[in-house]
């Protein structure tokens, strides 16, 4: 429990910062045009493409017995992966709204 606290402690402006990302990242999104979500889900689409690619640079270069790091890097890679199908498939049928229907 002490050492939870202390990494706590150490990384309190790491965490403030992401504490402050999460709700300017909610306000900005809440703002956004309905027209505007399309493009914005792409350039979602390709930050979890670089989230993906860095959980396996790290799963490459972490040491064997050490567990903590391979479990983070492998549950990035699973969520990067389920982000990225998910952010594809949902773009994919956004963009089909806007093509003319066949006849």
């Amino acid at each position: 429990m002490n050492s939870i606290l202390q990494l706590l402690t150490d990384n309190l402006d790491i965490i403030y910062l992401l504490v402050f990302t999460v709700f300017l990242g909610f306000e900005i999104i809440s703002s956004i045009p309905t027209v505007l979500h399309t493009p914005l889900m792409s350039g979602s689409n390709a930050i979890s493409g670089v989230v993906l690619i860095g959980a396996i640079l790290l799963i490459r270069q972490t040491d064997p017995a050490d567990y903590l790091t391979l479990s983070l890097a492998f549950l990035g890679i699973i969520l990067g992966t389920i982000n990225l199908v998910g952010g594809f498939a949902v773009t994919h049928r956004m963009l089909e709204m806007f093509n003319k229907k066949k006849k």
